[in-house]
């Protein structure tokens, strides 16, 4: 065995070309069994809800754009610029430092300080009495949250086998089509709620008006899901590096450099591919209320009721379903399954999702939405699974926070900006809002099928030499 773990570890020097990683001998993850499936999907579905409050948390300022701005009497483009900029970009670059954090620390404690600062965040944004104050607690939203997805991936991944994890990490993705579906429909209504008296009593703070409340019932509760985290055990770490037997507890960015140079090929396609996708989701998500309001003529409660309804139902039950190919497929030996599911989900996407925004009848748009988001949905826990399967387990949570870095940039960033751009200065014209989605679209579910597509055989290459220091079974 020690000459096999030494040819494996020749093999990665050679290709890596310059940084010697270190090797995984067997040890006892095959003697030690996984956990059992109930707590499994207990930490799963725990996880999930967090990411759903913390979807529900970042979202809520878009229903109260009116009253914020009237009130702090601030512009559209300041809105803008608390909405994503405050938010997206401390998000994105502080998720890399706190991927570095997951690989080596305790992934529970780093979830639940994350909760806390976010919802603590998230009810000071009621307090805030100007635009930077305002802009100061969005950054530490986007601080809070950045903590919660590598962890939650890292610790998924360890509590499942490798034929199950596809599924397992689908689930908690999909928390983020229900956290925005819930935003659209339960955020709605309470801003209606408190939108019927200006003012509300607040005991030992005094008078606040409703969108300030808004803040406080959707960041208070949070503080209750803080010590509830501790309720999923931190689970063994498998799929570890190890030198001369011994585990290594973090790995020199010199070697996670050098991992990342040798699966090139795969990581390129997979950042650029999902995170392409991820574009044509965000650019899709901001715009399809006002498509359907400016272009159909719908009003705000009937747009947000009904694109809540359907990216929770169509675009939830996508990412699901996506999970089950992608394990069914590896079960029977099919080795690039996430990447082959996600390209085929991409490519089924691409015509609903051009011809959903220029049909004129609302009946058929509704009915070319619901496979727009349903096989849109499919790639997004794929491309968590695909990480995960490839990396080392002190790698995962660093690769993972810069997988989020540039779906942020994409889709956060340029997703809507890019479609806003297309409808100013290319059509000139709001009434061509739908021409702009489609357009966008169109171009981001083609380029991303055929990036994903061309992504399969290194992925392939990939997962072999990541098994050739994973024992079988772990």
């Amino acid at each position: 065995m020690a000459d096999a773990v030494a040819r494996n570890a020749a093999q990665l020097t050679e290709a890596s070309s310059s940084d010697q990683l270190p090797t995984r001998a067997s040890s006892d993850d095959t003697t030690l069994g996984y956990p059992s499936a109930g707590r499994a999907w207990f930490a799963v579905a725990m996880l999930t809800g967090l990411y759903i409050f913390s979807y529900i948390d970042r979202t809520v300022l878009t229903l109260l754009v009116g009253p914020i701005r009237q009130d702090l009497q601030i512009s559209d483009t300041e809105v803008s610029l608390l909405h994503g900029f405050a938010f997206a970009l401390f998000y994105t670059f502080l998720g890399l430092p706190f991927g570095r954090l997951t690989d080596r620390h305790h992934r529970i404690g780093i979830i639940s300080i994350g909760i806390f600062v976010w919802s603590v965040m998230t009810a000071i944004s009621g307090f805030a009495r100007s635009f930077w104050q305002l802009f100061l607690a969005r950054v530490g939203v986007g601080v809070g949250e950045a903590a919660l997805s590598p962890a939650a991936y890292s610790i998924i991944t360890d509590y499942f086998p490798p034929d199950k994890r596809s599924r397992a990490l689908s689930t908690y993705v999909l928390g983020s089509y229900l956290g925005m579906s819930l935003a659209y429909l339960i955020g709605g209504g309470l801003v209606a709620m408190l939108e019927s008296a200006p003012q509300w009593h607040v005991p030992f703070v005094g008078q606040l008006e409703g969108w300030r409340i808004a803040f406080l019932v959707v960041g208070l509760p949070g503080l209750l899901l803080a010590p509830l985290v501790w309720t999923v055990r931190e689970p063994r770490r498998r799929g570890t590096l190890r030198h001369d037997g011994a585990a290594v507890k973090s790995v020199p960015l010199s070697e996670l450099l050098g991992y990342l140079r040798l699966h090139w090929k795969t990581y390129s396609a997979h950042f650029l591919g999902f995170g392409l996708l991820c574009l044509l989701i965000n650019g899709m998500a901001l715009w399809t209320p006002t498509f359907l309001i400016r272009v159909h003529g719908w009003s705000v409660g009937q747009a947000g009721a009904a694109y809540g309804l359907m990216i929770g139902i169509f675009g939830g039950s996508g990412v699901v379903a996506g999970g089950w190919v992608s394990d069914y497929l590896q079960r029977r030996g099919q080795r690039g399954a996430c990447f082959i599911t996600a390209a085929v989900g991409s490519a089924l996407s691409l015509l609903p999702t051009i011809a959903m925004p220029i049909v004129p009848d609302s009946r058929l748009m509704l009915m070319l939405m619901a496979p727009a988001l349903f096989f849109g949905g499919i790639p997004f826990g794929l491309a968590v699974s695909a990480l995960q399967q490839i990396s080392p387990n002190q790698m995962r949570g660093q690769v993972s926070a810069m997988y989020q870095f540039f779906n942020n940039l994409l889709g956060i960033g340029c997703g809507p900006l890019i479609v806003a751009l297309v409808t100013d200065y290319v059509f000139q014209d709001e009434k061509a809002l739908g021409y702009s989605m489609a357009i966008v679209g169109g171009a981001s579910a083609l380029i991303a099928t055929v990036v994903l597509a061309v992504g399969i055989r290194p992925y392939v290459v990939s997962l072999k030499l990541a098994e050739s220091w994973k024992r079988e079974g772990d």
